[in-house]
């Protein structure tokens, strides 16, 4: 078995980066794939596959042994292959990427779970990890290690969903290479706030467009796992979002998204001069202490601006109220309830980590990073401080 090369400059700057783009808490991830990555070893230093026969047999699987190991990205659970020598002589199995140390652990964990991750060619990943570890991995065993992380994360996607007070849903687009082209797909995102007043992110799904079909279809998802006791649904407007909305949720009051509101204000602004006191008389309305006042508030603006930028006066007239339903809300929620910039906030964390791919080989590589990711977050949240304290004011 060759030995790892003693300064992998080019994969490491590369590994490093990845590191410092928040790959850090894929603890669990981390765990499936390093165990699969021993078993593998342990298959090329017996000279033989799980049930294989073969004349050049040094030896025979023999179970595992348990192992907890503290790393970078936290405490993993490894089970360590062990080997039974055909001969008492024979070379102790002991996997080459723990007896390294922290340097070819970390460099054996990034290349083979940022790989997996990123979707990248199974012929790639088996290129990297034999530089790196010496391992001579066959495409097969690299699909087998990416489809038991796909698993898991399918586990976190279609899990049951407890009783959600509030959601906030949002779509972002990423580039991805689908029929010979490179095109953007929707990843559709939605987030809830529990009956406990901890967030939680409730689905993910990757879709072509954010066409209705496909937000009908990511709510029927969601719904057909427990989404029930929806009192407030947050978002941008969207076309297809909205009619989704109306076909799935048709009870449940919508809430449209100041921030985004506010921004789309601004084009309908006849003259630049009026920019800051347009954005000023919109703030004022979102700021007032109930919906009577906010409603008062707008009249009031709407004819203030009716004579010198009419179109700006009807377009507040018939758009503004969308943002204001959450005053029907209680007082110490409607801070949070009313944008979605929690999603927004998430999207970033997400940018940070997908710009470091650039363009996605297919689809389900990129569900499988946005579900790690999110899996990960939302992990944080429910066990973390909570969001919104549920007694009202």
């Amino acid at each position: 078995m060759t030995r790892p090369i003693e300064d992998p400059t080019v994969m490491e700057r590369v590994l490093e980066l990845l590191t410092e783009n928040g790959f850090d808490g894929m603890a669990n991830c981390i765990e499936i794939l390093m165990n699969e990555a021993m078993k593998i070893e342990r298959s090329a230093f017996i000279g033989a596959g799980p049930y294989q026969r073969s004349e050049e047999r040094h030896g025979y699987a023999n179970g595992y042994k348990p192992k907890g190991m503290k790393t970078r990205v936290g405490k993993i659970d490894l089970k360590i292959p062990q080997v039974r020598g055909l001969n008492p002589e024979d070379e102790r199995f002991y996997p080459q990427a723990l007896e390294q140390g922290p340097r070819g652990e970390r460099a054996l964990m990034l290349a083979v779970a940022t790989s997996y991750v990123q979707g990248v060619s199974t012929r790639k990943v088996a290129a990297i990890t034999e530089e790196l570890c010496g391992l001579n991995i066959t495409s097969m065993q690299v699909s087998r290690a990416a489809k038991l992380l796909d698993e898991e994360l399918e586990i976190w996607r279609k899990r049951a969903i407890e009783k959600t007070r509030y959601l906030t849903v949002d779509a972002k687009y990423v580039k991805v290479r689908h029929a010979g082209s490179v095109i953007s797909v929707a990843v559709l995102i939605a987030v809830g706030v529990m009956e406990n007043g901890k967030r939680s992110i409730l689905g993910v799904s990757v879709a072509l467009s954010e066409a209705e079909a496909h937000w009908r279809d990511f709510f029927e998802s969601l719904q057909n796992r427990g989404l029930h006791g929806i009192e407030l649904i947050t978002s941008d407007k969207h076309p297809g979002l909205i009619a989704a909305m109306a076909a799935r949720f048709p009870t449940v009051p919508w809430q449209r998204c100041q921030f985004h509101l506010q921004q789309n204000a601004q084009a309908h602004v006849p003259k630049v001069a009026m920019k800051e006191e347009v954005a000023r008389s919109i703030r004022a309305i979102f700021d007032s202490l109930n919906r009577v006042n906010a409603n008062r508030l707008l009249a009031e603006t709407v004819k203030e601006f009716a004579t010198d930028a009419p179109d700006l006066a009807l377009w507040m007239e018939d758009n503004i109220p969308e943002s204001l339903t959450v005053f029907a809300m209680p007082p110490n929620h409607r801070k949070k309830l009313r944008t979605s910039n929690s999603i927004e906030r998430l999207n970033l964390e997400v940018n940070r980590r997908v710009k470091v791919v650039g363009v996605f080989p297919n689809v389900d590589s990129l569900l499988r990073l946005v579900s790690a990711l999110l899996a990960e977050k939302s992990e944080e949240w429910e066990t973390g401080k909570t969001y919104l304290t549920m007694k009202q004011d």
